[in-house]
């Protein structure tokens, strides 16, 4: 643990607490370029996508990339968190996505853009993400004190969403503009990201916690078995994994919500993902100080919330009550993400961090993979009937999650 975070260990909490750590605060900038950069390219990939071949199995194809290099990545990603410098890790995931979105620009920019290659570039993406975040998580841990742990997350979690509150907006009004269009925004997402590999030069190197004398495998196993002998870690990464991977492929369906459905184009679609980022925005500034007692419940419930508005969502019979459910979405999805994160980073150790954090990223390999035959029934029985699915279904395990999580509460592990 850092020296500042030392020296602020006795201020008095409050929802921006995390933020008087120098070192926090670089980070937190930082994750606000990459995050930005990242929906700007998110809502350029999108819409060129549909684009492109105008089908949501085609937007499903897009996000199984991410899945398919995420499920490779993941492992790799959080044995590197815990065995190199976390500062370097970051640098290079960054590094990578900066060089992807300039080459989709360019390709764009001279005519010769091709639907495989976006496809390329969502795995390229999928593996930074999954190198990424073990590694800048961890490094979150090593930073700010245990008792300030959620705030520094939800503070986070904050920087991302305000991103999406102007990255969407902005990409969808610059795709329309003739001068601009989406190769614009793919340059714009480059340099955006590049700024954030600039200010993670600054970061506290985040050495290892502990210098492993096994090899590279029996980590991994080890790993393993760490988890497995705690019973609320296995419960927290096994409903992220059933929410994320059901609930969160609604991202790759907006386009055509936006366009088919409600006549709105790219500029609704930008709305939507806006309104969407303000929920979350608003949720994470209110639940910043939640305390570490009630992280469990919360996450139980924001999940079952996050299933009913997903049914809202594709009931909704027009774009205003539309952009209501996905108020709602954002919020409530952000605070289960959020919530689970920070549940998991206080139950296990430090030097098991990295390698935690890239299983619960294997959540987010389901969501990629679970894109394409969610976007094939969409094609076949309609979106809304498989959003409400959806919905149904995430309500239905939400429930279940909370017997179990009930039931492990007189033997759960103490925090450490």
């Amino acid at each position: 643990m850092t020296d500042t975070a030392t020296d602020v260990e006795t201020a008095s909490p409050g929802r921006f607490d995390s933020l008087r750590i120098p070192e926090y605060r670089l980070l937190w900038w930082g994750g606000m370029c990459a995050f930005g950069a990242g929906q700007i390219t998110l809502i350029a990939r999108g819409w060129l996508a549909f684009d492109l071949t105008g089908t949501n199995t085609a937007l499903g194809a897009v996000l199984i990339g991410f899945g398919i290099s995420s499920l490779v990545a993941i492992p790799i990603g959080g044995l590197l968190a815990d065995r190199l410098p976390k500062r370097t890790v970051i640098q290079a995931a960054q590094m990578a996505q900066t060089l992807t979105a300039a080459t989709i620009a360019t390709m764009v920019a001279t005519d010769l853009i091709q639907f495989w290659m976006l496809i390329a570039a969502s795995m390229v993406q999928g593996a930074a993400i999954s190198v990424l975040a073990p590694s800048r998580l961890a490094l979150i841990a090593d930073i700010v004190e245990r008792d300030r742990l959620t705030n520094a997350l939800f503070l986070s979690s904050m920087s991302v969403q305000v991103t999406r509150v102007i990255g969407p907006a902005a990409a969808g009004a610059l795709i329309g503009v003739a001068a601009f269009g989406v190769s614009g925004v793919y340059y714009l997402g480059a340099a955006i990201s590049f700024v954030a590999v600039l200010l993670t030069i600054r970061l506290p190197l985040g050495e290892p916690h502990r210098r492993s004398t096994r090899s590279p495998w029996e980590d991994i196993v080890d790993g393993l078995r760490y988890v497995r002998r705690r019973p609320e870690l296995v419960r927290l990464l096994v409903v992220s994994l059933v929410v994320v991977m059901v609930g969160f492929p609604y991202v790759a369906f907006l386009p055509v919500m936006s366009e088919e459905i409600f006549g709105q184009g790219a500029s609704g679609f930008g709305i939507m993902n806006t309104v969407a980022a303000v929920g979350a925005v608003v949720a994470t500034l209110s639940l910043a100080n939640l305390g570490r007692d009630k992280l469990a419940a919360y996450q139980s419930g924001a999940g079952f919330l996050f299933g009913v508005s997903l049914v809202f969502l594709g009931v909704s019979p027009v774009f205003v009550v539309a952009l209501v459910a996905m108020l709602a979405v954002g919020s409530t999805s952000m605070t289960f993400q959020t919530l689970n994160n920070s549940a998991v980073l206080s139950l296990a150790d430090v030097e098991y961090h990295g390698r935690v954090q890239s299983l619960l990223m294997f959540s987010f390999s389901g969501f990629g993979l679970a894109a394409l035959p969610l976007g094939m029934l969409a094609d076949a029985l309609g979106l809304r009937e498989i959003l409400v699915g959806m919905g149904v279904f995430i309500v239905v395990f939400m429930a279940g999650a909370e017997v179990w999580r009930r039931r492990l509460a007189p033997t759960r592990l103490p925090s450490v």
